[in-house]
This record gives C-alpha cells, structure tokens and sequence, in this order.
C-alpha cells in the first residue's frame, strides 16, 4: 500500500481529534436536540460492513485490509454498490426503510446529507472526536444538516477540463479559460491529421446524477444558479437559460458529440484515454487512471487539467466529494465510528490520494511539495473546490435531481425547447423545495 505503514496509521486514526461548532438534525420528525448538545453515544464492538460504489482502484481494499490485521474481533466487509450513484443511493434508501442492519458506514455522496439525516436513516456523530479545523471548510459544511455533524468528509471533489497538452501545443493554442475559447481552439486541434476524428468535447449528460451536476456547472458558470439564496427555485432566468444553452447548442453543433449524451464518469474516462476527445469535464480520480502506462492508456503523459470554462472566463465546479456516514440500523457503532476516524486521518488520506488522485479534505495536503511534485494539479483542484456550488440542499432530494435531469436532457436531446424545459423545472422545484 502507498503511503505510511500499519502502526502510524493506526495509532493517527485513533488520536484523531478536534473541533468545531455541533448541529441539530432534525428534519421530518427528527426529534433531535438543541444546537450545542451533545452527540448520542455510539455504542456496540464487532464486525462491520462498509457500503460503498466501486472501488476501482482497489485502495480501499487495501486500507480495510490495513484495518482488518489490527482489530480481529471487529472486521470490515466492503459491500460495493452498482457504478452509479442514483443506484448506490436507491439501495442505501431501501436498506433505511426496511431498517435493516446489513449496513453499517454508508460512503454518501455530499449531496445525500440533508435527506439521510432529516430521515434518520444516519446517526449524529461526535464533532469533538474529528479534527475537523483541517479539513477543507466546503467539504465539512456538506456533512452538517441543521448544524449538526452527520457524517464525516473523505473525498472531495472539483469539476477540472482535462485536455491534450500534446496537441494543444501542436496546434499554438493555450488551454482555454471560456467555452468561445475551447471552442476555436478544438477547431485548430482538430486541423492536425492526428485529431480529425477525435471529438471536441464531453461531460456526464446520462440522464442521472452527472447531468445534474454538468447541469449545474453550465448554468453557474453562465452567472446563474438552481436555487437562490433563500432557498427558492430561480432556474427561469437568461442566465441559466445561457447555460443550458451552450450545451444545446454543443450538441447541435458537434462540438460534443452525440454519443457524449450516453456518457456517465467510467463512459468519459474510456473515452479520454483512447484519444477520443480533445477535452473533458472530469473529476481528479481520472488523472491517475489515465496516466497509467499498462496499455489501458493512449494518453498518458499526453494530458494536462485547467479550470472549467465559463461564459467570459474560468467556470464554477459543481462540489462534489463523498463523506462516511453510520447507518442508524447498524449494530456496532463504536466500532464504525473508529472506522471512519481512521480513514480520515491525513496518513490515510495521502494513501488514498497517491493511489487514486481523488481528491483529499484535508487542507495540509493540497501544500505538501511531495505531493506537489506527483501531483502538479492539486492547486487548481484545490481552487476548484473552494471555489465550488453546491447543488440544491433538499430533504427530497431523489426528487430535485430527477426533476432537474428530465429537463437538461429533454433540452440536450431536442425532445424540448430549453425556456419550456426550464419554466417547468421552475415550476417542480417550487413544491419540491417547500
């Protein structure tokens, strides 16, 4: 495994401590305390499973591996979830309703907080036992509902425009910092003999939850947002109309090509590696996944990341990331909850970043020079994520992102015109919001 050895990690995991304000998770009957209250006990010792997607690295099996040697009366089984994460988060519901106890650390994507929580489905952690001044304040703020402490921050996350420096170069172009720039830089790449067939560029636009963050990074970037500040819906606007529009007008024009409205994260990345696209909206764990020089990669060495474009200069990353949650069903809670300590200690997350390059919550390791030297692009990630939206923050939030889904893809698809597309989700949102 990279990283530290046995001994130190477990020995950091278990001292892992800190500060900052606790929360009130309440919601839909919760019931919970006041602000400031103390977390419930987390009680029980045994065996554990940890619910995840896939591992595609293989890094988490190596660090539960880590776990495992050292604490023989309390093993972690993974239980990896289908690739997708409406899917993983389909089972995780069923498995909450059911109150089933087959789940114990739930890996939940950020946006799952307010749902999980207003529904009880995940327990209130002890903030004083995490160290969470050092972790990225973004990524921290998306495991709080009602301000309390519902989870714990693992990975974050930041949209990057993967591109082909090698051809970039060839061509005399710099890496563009609008969408009109990528645009008349493609055409120039595209000139070279080398990339006649390679298309322009591609996201995620599956109809599941990548459009809805693709989604979102078009209208935010075009100076507009989903929901308001008060929380009101306010996708009606020119300005997500803009957004959305130069997706549609991507597709119409070539510049995405058709087969990118299939795409989810995996379909992309297969894609970007083959030398198929000039340039692609993805998420860090790719970068390590396609400098690989096994045979799986045409492009290592040959790409480089930058910022997103956006309408008149760098684009706004929709915030992704993940955080470790423990399921209000499970059995050994004490367990669980120094499970999660120790994936979250900087060892740890260093291992994790050196196996995969997803990108850590600790703030400390977006400046280590080691780091630096294998990972040129972590300051742009970093900036990416303090520069980051969130999506929509919704108890119902199955049902947003649906909402929001139907109407990018109805648009992109030319099965409807954006401005209707719009005023309907306009209109969903407001009683789904409520």
């Amino acid at each position: 495994m990279a990283g530290p050895g046995t001994t130190a990690l477990r020995v950091a995991a278990m001292a892992a401590v800190g500060a900052l304000a606790a929360a009130c998770g309440g919601g839909s009957g919760s019931g919970a305390g006041a602000t400031g209250s103390a977390a419930p006990a987390l009680d029980g010792r045994g065996d554990i499973t940890f619910v995840t997607g896939k591992d595609t690295s293989n890094n988490m099996q190596k660090l539960v591996a880590e776990w495992n040697s050292g604490h023989p009366g309390e093993q972690v089984r993974i239980v990896e979830l289908p690739e997708s994460a409406d899917a993983q988060r389909q089972q995780m519901v069923q498995n909450a309703q059911v109150k089933s106890t087959a789940y114990t650390v739930l890996n939940l994507d950020v946006v799952w907080t307010p749902e999980f929580a207003a529904n009880r489905w995940v327990v209130e952690l002890p903030r004083d036992q995490f160290d969470l001044d050092n972790f990225l304040k973004p990524a921290v703020q998306t495991a709080e509902y009602r301000d309390k402490l519902y989870a714990v921050p693992v990975y974050s996350d930041g949209g990057l425009l993967y591109y082909r420096k090698d051809l970039l170069a060839k061509a005399g172009v710099a890496p563009p910092k609008t969408w009109d720039e990528l645009t008349a830089a493609c055409q120039k790449v595209k000139a070279l003999p080398e990339a006649a067939n390679a298309g322009c560029y591609a996201g995620q636009f599956e109809k599941y939850e990548g459009l809805t963050v693709n989604f979102d990074e078009a209208v935010h970037s075009a100076g507009g947002t989903i929901v308001d500040d008060s929380g009101k819906p306010a996708v009606d606007t020119p300005q997500a109309k803009a957004g959305l529009d130069r997706l549609v007008q991507g597709f119409k024009a070539g510049v995405i090509p058709q087969k990118a409205i299939t795409y989810k994260e995996e379909e992309g990345r297969r894609a970007f590696q083959a030398g198929e696209l000039v340039f692609q909206r993805q998420w860090p764990y790719q970068w390590a996944l396609a400098n690989k020089t096994d045979g799986s990669s045409t492009v290592a060495g040959k790409f480089d990341v930058a910022p997103l474009p956006g309408a008149a200069g760098p684009g706004v990353s929709s915030l992704g990331g993940h955080n470790f949650a423990i399921s209000a069903f499970a059995e050994h809670k004490a367990t669980a909850l120094d499970f999660i300590k120790f994936f979250t200690t900087e060892q740890a997350e260093r291992s994790n970043l050196l196996a995969t390059s997803q990108a850590p919550t600790r703030t400390k390791l977006y400046d280590d020079p080691e780091l630096l030297k294998q990972f040129p692009y972590l300051p742009t990630l970093k900036a990416s994520i303090l520069g980051a939206k969130p999506r929509p923050k919704a108890v119902r939030y199955g049902d947003v992102t649906t909402a929001i889904q139907e109407a990018a893809y109805a648009a992109i698809s030319g099965t409807k015109d954006s401005a209707a597309a719009l005023k309907e989700l306009q209109t969903q949102l407001g009683g789904l919001l409520k």
